[in-house]
């Protein structure tokens, strides 16, 4: 570990300004924070800055949408991103935004040098262009049949049921996904960053074998050299929200892509400006500085070739490490809406669940590598449980009574335990776990960490202290080991106090003890300090805290249509419901109201696949895409139609009905159908509409 005075400027990823922080991304913001209060301990000049993303189609369309406008949109959004972090502890020394007057004046700043050093190239581009929205489309905005497999309904980009990649020009009968309209294709100038050139590659080849990368990233990085690098569309044509392109009238408009990470700068600048912190220093090579970010592996292309080159050949630093992390997946699946486990930041919070509970799962889970990270619910709730209450909290809690009722809250003078073998065990500890702490391989610093705090509670079981309290002539020896663990669990909370910030503050309080540095692990608990009443520093986790905070994230509960019920099966073998009378024809019912309406979430999906369920007569089992999520959904028309009637059709299905545990699976939703007593009509849609759009 480097124990000379260092001074360090981190980013985090940029969040998108276009719907909430959600568990997903706080495994990168926490393994970031965990970093920055770390070195903060050991004395460390840091400097942490992260800002949202701002710019880009889907931000100007969801705004339209939404009948405002996108700096109200962005503003809002915003807000609601700073709670998150504010609300799990991360601790930002300034969360800016890329829409930003220091954005733009870098990103002006970087294009121009780029331009000057011949780096900057245009070319014609043939692009879809929706004639009814008057705008170039982006490839996730088309929408049609796959060339190869001819499944209905892909993206501009790659089939979703195939696999195959391909142009959006190649797709058959495309057409918008913002208007429905069919696209025509035009050509545009575009602008380009040559990456692809000589002096940009060399320098890539060395820049990401210099230890900069961890070392997956790095063969990751060979892969990409090997297949040949590309040059890269950095404009975009109007309309469009972001920076105007300089010299193009308003016209061209920076790509998203370009901004965003200059938005690192941009937070630093606006941060500096404010505090006093010298610029240049951080920004600007031949400086003792350093410079990290924090990513994902999803933007690892973006941040290991573009944006390295384009800071070494405008005049800025480069990056001195890039520390990836790998996605999170729960109970060992993708995250999905209709099994309730994208789960947002806030219901997180609301529903009352610690935030030093996920902050601590997420570090026993943190190697410093690329791998995935898995929330397992059960393995969770026992291990917050075991180790932070079960061994952790579980020392103050057994000892810290005696010394404040017996004592006066006064331990035992240290001179007469400070050669305890137990804790001169855990005080050795402390080069190692800093040292994993360093490299950000968490895992093995807090399995050394609760390493101790087994040996501590062994000396507690030992003592009983307890039972001295009630026998004769054992004061001194009460005392003792009370002081004595109390000593211990000074130190096993300042070895997470990265982690668990908010309860080493307490922990502080409970002992009199001022903020903890890392320098503190050679002081001692003294007779001058005071031990206060303990109060409780954490709970447990409750398995019904979990269950309902999936349930929180399920989509609305409603009950389900009388047309829902003809074609979807909530029950093994569930039987088609018919009219009562055979006619085409039925009553309406008692009127209902908009809101009532609303509360049933129909929506378009795309059936992957079908096929016959084993066991039932009647039971097709559907894999349909409902926007970005897949569902198995299991649907009563077996009788009406055979399964390849049913693949690459869009269908309309219940979206926010509860989830149904069967004996052949869960079924995720109901697809809708008609029905008049003798034929069931699987409702369909006309063509422009794409999966996860919501009837209204």
């Amino acid at each position: 570990m480097n124990t000379s005075a260092r001074r360090i400027l981190i980013t985090n990823a940029l969040p998108y300004a276009n719907g909430p922080i959600h568990i997903g991304h706080l495994v990168g913001y926490i393994q970031a924070d965990i970093w920055v209060r770390f070195q903060r301990m050991c004395g460390h000049e840091v400097h942490y800055v992260c800002a949202d993303d701002t710019h880009g189609t889907p931000i100007m369309l969801r705004a339209e949408s939404e009948g405002i406008t996108p700096e109200a949109l962005i503003d809002r959004v915003h807000g609601e991103h700073v709670r998150d972090f504010r609300d799990f502890q991360v601790c930002f020394d300034n969360f800016h935004s890329t829409h930003s007057a220091e954005t733009r004046s870098h990103c002006e700043a970087i294009y121009a040098e780029l331009n000057k050093a011949g780096l900057i190239v245009k070319r014609d581009v043939e692009q879809f262009y929706d004639p009814v929205k008057q705008m170039f489309l982006p490839d996730r905005y088309i929408r049609g049949e796959c060339p190869k497999c001819h499944a209905r309904d892909q993206y501009g980009d790659s089939c979703e049921v195939c696999g195959t990649t391909y142009a959006p020009t190649d797709l058959i009968n495309p057409y918008s996904s913002v208007s429905g309209a069919t696209p025509e294709r035009r050509s545009s100038e575009h602008y380009f960053f040559a990456l692809s050139s000589p002096q940009c590659i060399e320098f890539l080849q060395q820049w990401t074998r210099s230890g900069t990368l961890q070392s997956e990233a790095a063969n990751k990085m060979a892969e990409w050299f090997g297949a040949g690098l590309q040059d890269w569309d950095i404009s975009r044509d109007a309309p469009y929200f972001g920076f105007p392109i300089p010299g193009t009238d308003g016209a061209k408009y920076f790509y998203v892509w370009l901004d965003a990470p200059i938005g690192y700068i941009g937070s630093f600048e606006n941060y500096c400006a404010r505090e006093g912190v010298n610029f240049d220093e951080f920004w600007r090579a031949g400086h003792n500085t350093e410079l990290h970010h924090f990513i994902g592996k999803d933007i690892l292309y973006f941040h290991a070739l573009f944006w390295p080159a384009m800071l070494e050949y405008s005049g800025y630093r480069t990056p001195s490490q890039l520390a990836v992390n790998g996605f999170l997946t729960v109970n060992g699946e993708k995250m999905s809406k209709s099994r309730g486990t994208f789960i947002t930041a806030e219901s997180y919070i609301k529903l009352g669940l610690n935030p030093e509970w996920l902050r601590y799962y997420f570090a026993v889970k943190s190697n410093g590598t690329m791998e995935d990270v898995d929330l397992n619910f059960d393995d969770f709730i026992a291990r917050v449980n075991s180790d932070l209450v079960g061994k952790f909290v579980n020392i103050a809690s057994r000892c810290a009574g005696f010394i404040e009722r017996n004592f006066d809250g006064r331990v035992q003078n240290p001179e007469l335990w400070r050669q305890d073998d137990v804790l001169r065990d855990i005080r050795a500890r402390a080069n190692d776990i800093a040292g994993w702490y360093d490299t950000r391989d968490f895992a093995r610093a807090l399995r050394a960490v609760m390493e101790c705090a087994d040996a501590l509670n062994r000396l507690v079981d030992a003592e009983k202290p307890w039972e001295l309290v009630k026998q004769e002539g054992t004061t001194e020896r009460l005392h003792s080991v009370c002081s004595r663990a109390l000593e211990g669990f000074r130190l096993l909370a300042l070895y997470l106090k990265p982690v668990l910030p908010a309860t080493a503050q307490a922990v502080e309080e409970l002992l009199g003890l001022s903020p903890m540095t890392w320098a503190d692990v050679d002081k001692h608990l003294s007779p001058e300090q005071r031990i206060v009443r303990f109060k409780h520093l954490m709970t447990r986790v409750d398995a019904r805290q979990t269950t309902a905070l999936v349930e929180a994230n399920l989509a609305t509960l409603a009950k389900p249509t009388a047309a829902a019920a003809n074609a979807g099966s909530q029950g093994a073998d569930a039987k088609v419901v018919k009219p009562k009378q055979k006619t085409n024809t039925e009553s309406a019912g008692e009127h209902i109201s908009i809101d009532d309406f609303m509360r049933v979430d129909l929506r378009v999906a795309l059936v992957k696949s079908a096929e016959l369920v084993d066991g039932s007569d009647k039971l097709l089992r559907l894999v349909v895409d409902a926007g970005g999520e897949e569902r198995q959904i299991f649907a009563g028309i077996r009788q009406h139609y055979a399964p390849e009637q049913l693949v690459g059709r869009n269908v309309v299905i219940v979206a926010n009905l509860a989830p149904r545990k069967m004996r052949f699976g869960v079924s995720e939703g109901m697809v809708l159908a008609a029905g008049d007593g003798e034929g069931l009509f699987v409702l369909g849609v006309d063509q422009g509409a794409s999966p996860g759009m919501r009837a209204r």
